[in-house]
């Protein structure tokens, strides 16, 4: 995980956005294991348990709403941002 979140950094993210961050899935939870584990590393890496059912259908749509338009909102925002650090033409 390490590793690849080494990479992620180094050749996938962009300048404007924070640092990659892993998850770890884990079918039983156990603290001491993922503390030693993760315990110095650099990087950000997160350790949850996770279900074996999902959620209803209209939370995931409604979910998946909320996403698309914090991320439209977030790139309307660059878009206003780089459009006014555009120097006027003479």
């Amino acid at each position: 995980m390490h590793m690849y979140l080494n990479y992620a950094r180094k050749h996938w993210t962009r300048v404007d956005e924070n640092p990659p961050v892993g998850l770890i899935l884990c079918s039983q939870p156990d603290a001491a294991i993922a503390q030693y584990a993760l315990e110095g590393l650099p990087n950000k890496v997160l350790a949850a348990q996770y279900k074996l059912a999902l959620p209803q259908e209209k939370v995931l749509v409604e979910e998946i709403r909320r996403t698309r338009e914090k991320t439209a909102n977030r790139q309307a925002l660059q878009t206003a941002v780089r459009g006014s650090t555009k120097k006027p033409k003479r």
